[in-house]
């Protein structure tokens, strides 16, 4: 996206998707075309305002009269679809502008997406869009659709059309949005607004969540996502938007493909994509894989309303479905909550002898739609229970639209608690799924696309019922710090601060760090080591040799003087063996260590999202076990909080077989204190924290490295 300001959206956009007239540059009589599709979909579609087809060989177009061109046009035009040549695009477009069009959906390809000099036309058009105070849609693009009753504007080549309902929907993939448009058909998902993006040279993602945020008939935004645009303009606008709109998103790109080649765990361990997750997490947006699993929670977030709370019921005529559902819901981080006295005792006077009245409930295959209804107005009743999956195995003598009935029967006395239906036989599918489709109850073929909306569904209460969060601001010396910085080595590609200087600058922010004493020969060690007090380690010191480790450079436990000074000479030789071009300043010595979490906090920085921060279990292991977390800067308290309970780890932290509990407050601070310090200065690109290891009471950083580029406040 080229970047520049845009006006508001809200305002700006209102035009677009609901004109009260559309002229079709480009418009064909010929079928099959571009420009035929679009006049087609319009006229055939019901759109409410008047259209205008443009070509200059044609006096009329799908029997409506057109024009030689959009200067001829004899009324005011809201919205020009232009389907012509790329190279004629930018002076239609400038034809637009004149003659008083509020926006223009550019479906003509050839622009940014060839490079070259497409690159250079895009930029034009951009020109003369902003000249002329006009909103752009495309280039290379799909279209702008709306189902609202009063507009019904179909402005797409796309061959299918979705019911209406309370779903707006973004694709920046024309391909896909046409695939996506069509399962929303089938699976009647109604859709309010559809746009495909394209290059998203002026309107993009983030325009259109503030526009759906404030649009009452929007329920849920759903975005297929190949890149970000602008990602810090992104968090701020969907963390605000999703605390009243849920968004879920694919990001196609899930790959190793994109990770940036570094040196440092951190930088190692953050690739695009866990940068993109992060983005999303703090933002609250709902990041799902496939399609599939797109529509499986458009399904459940377009019809139910939110749970109070993780507890499901199951309710079944077979007992393998009712144990996959469960599995899969606890799996997803929902409660299959155990039933009440009363509410079992209920179940037995209305089922079959044989039935199981536990959770799940399985009233076996001779189950009716009667005891469907029964059972389910029986566990929505329960008070221990906020949300409930009915499924259902056809036997022989029962119909599924009969048990559909009953389900919708059962939740028609329970609003507030969201049911959703698995229907797993084929005979009577369609039916059966469109009266509970009617009455707002989601119907899926498989019992773990139900279990994956319903936690999606929990997820998003959760993330709602969350603290907003406050970014910290810590009384820190900056004149310290500037002064580290400054002297930091000169290298194109960034250089390593010394080890001393990346402890003291950690200091400066106020994270504890160990502060070793730099010795040049094995009697300075030896020195250094009684006035630390032992045992003692022995670091090689080089701004060179990023993982001591590796090359033999660390030395541990040294319990005495003799110890350290044939640990000095080894550690010497090691270095001089095993990195022979690192330079090296003699070694560090420090006081050993003893019990304690080894963790690891680092930062990197992304050239999109800007500094990305991670936390996790640390020590030599940490790119092989790859228990972190990571967050987008600025990491809020909140967010600090959750990235510490985030790992796998966490429960080493809480303390275990009877071992103290490590002092998570620390943690939270050093990530915060982190979080300003990158903040606060540009250039730095990397840091690790590793070990900063973490007691009953405090933590230390035992060693740093940091590396910047051109650092300043």
């Amino acid at each position: 996206m080229i970047d520049d300001p845009s006006p508001d959206p809200i305002r700006s956009l209102e035009p677009l998707f609901r004109p009260r007239s559309i002229a079709v540059i480009g418009a064909s009589r010929t079928p099959g075309t571009i420009g035929h599709e679009i006049v087609h979909n319009l006229v055939t579609q019901g759109f409410t305002g008047s259209v205008f087809p443009v070509n200059p060989s044609a006096t009329a177009v799908h029997g409506v009269p057109a024009y030689a061109s959009i200067r001829d046009v004899p009324a005011p035009v809201d919205v020009a679809v232009v389907a012509v040549p790329k190279q004629a695009v930018p002076g239609v477009v400038g034809d637009c502008g004149r003659h008083g069009v509020r926006a223009v959906i550019v479906i003509s390809a050839g622009f940014r997406e060839v490079g070259g000099a497409g690159i250079e036309l895009e930029r034009a058009l951009l020109g003369v869009v902003r000249e002329h105070g006009m909103r752009l849609v495309g280039p290379n693009c799909l279209g702008v659709l709306s189902t609202e009753s009063d507009i019904r504007m179909n402005a797409t080549f796309a061959p299918v059309t979705p019911p209406p309902g309370s779903v707006s929907f973004m694709s920046q993939s024309g391909a896909m949005g046409v695939t996506m448009l069509d399962y929303a058909a089938e699976y009647g998902i109604g859709i309010r607004h559809f746009v495909s993006v394209g290059n998203k040279a002026d309107v993009s993602g983030n325009d259109l969540i503030q526009f759906w945020n404030a649009d009452p008939g929007t329920r849920v935004i759903l975005m297929y996502l190949e890149s970000f645009g602008n990602p810090r303009k992104f968090t701020r606008i969907a963390r605000a938007a999703t605390r009243h709109t849920p968004i879920i998103a694919v990001k196609s790109g899930r790959t190793a493909a994109g990770a940036r080649a570094a040196s440092s765990h951190t930088g190692a361990l953050a690739g695009t994509d866990a940068a993109i997750d992060a983005l999303l997490a703090q933002c609250g947006v709902l990041r799902v894989d496939t399609v599939e699993e797109l529509f499986d929670l458009a399904m459940a977030f377009s019809q139910l309303p939110i749970p109070a709370g993780p507890s499901v019921a199951i309710v079944t005529n077979a007992g393998g479905p009712g144990i996959i559902i469960a599995d899969a819901c606890e799996g997803a981080g929902l409660d299959v909550a155990p039933l009440s006295a009363e509410t079992q005792d209920r179940l037995r006077r209305d089922l079959p002898e044989e039935a199981s009245v536990r959770n799940p409930v399985d009233m076996i295959a001779t189950a009716n739609a009667d005891n469907y209804r029964l059972a389910l107005d029986a566990v929505l009743d329960d008070p221990n229970v906020a949300a409930a999956i009915a499924a259902f195995v056809p036997p022989l003598g029962v119909r599924q639209v009969d048990v559909a009935s009953a389900i919708v029967a059962a939740c028609a006395g329970h609003p507030a608690k969201p049911v959703l239906a698995v229907l797993m036989g084929r005979e009577g599918l369609p039916e059966g799924r469109a009266d509970l489709g009617e009455a707002g109850i989601p119907a899926y073929i498989f019992p773990e696309s139900a279990a994956r909306a319903l936690a999606a569904l929990n997820r998003y209460r959760a993330w709602r019922e969350r603290p907003a969060g406050a970014v910290a601001r810590f009384d820190v010396d900056c004149d310290a710090a500037s002064r580290i910085l400054a002297r930091a080595p000169a290298a194109p590609d960034g250089a390593y601060l010394a080890s001393t200087d990346a402890r003291a600058l950690l200091a400066a922010y106020g994270i504890p760090v160990l502060r070793p004493a730099l010795a040049r020969t094995a009697d300075e060690a030896a020195a250094a080591a009684r006035e630390a007090g032992f045992p003692v380690v022995l670091k090689i010191a080089s701004s060179d040799i990023v993982h001591k480790t590796d090359v033999g450079g660390v030395a541990l436990d040294l319990s005495d003087e003799d110890d350290v000074r044939t640990a000095f000479d080894a550690l010497c030789q090691s270095a001089r063996t095993n990195a022979p071009a690192a330079r090296t300043d003699g070694v560090t010595v420090e006081r050993f260590i003893q019990g304690g979490r080894e963790m690891i906090l680092g930062m990197t920085w992304d050239p999109a999202f800007g500094p990305i921060l991670m936390f996790g279990l640390g020590g030599i292991y940490v790119e092989a076990m790859r228990d972190v977390v990571f967050r987008v800067h600025p990491v809020t308290d909140v967010d600090a909080h959750e990235m510490v309970r985030a790992i796998r780890a966490f429960r080493l932290l809480e303390g275990v077989r009877g071992e103290p509990p490590s002092d998570l407050d620390a943690l939270v601070d050093a990530i915060q204190r982190l979080s300003q310090l990158v903040g606060d200065y540009t250039g730095i690109r990397e840091i690790d924290i590793n070990p900063f290891v973490v007691f009953e009471r405090g933590a230390i950083a035992v060693d740093a490295r940091v590396r910047v580029e051109a650092a300043r406040r």
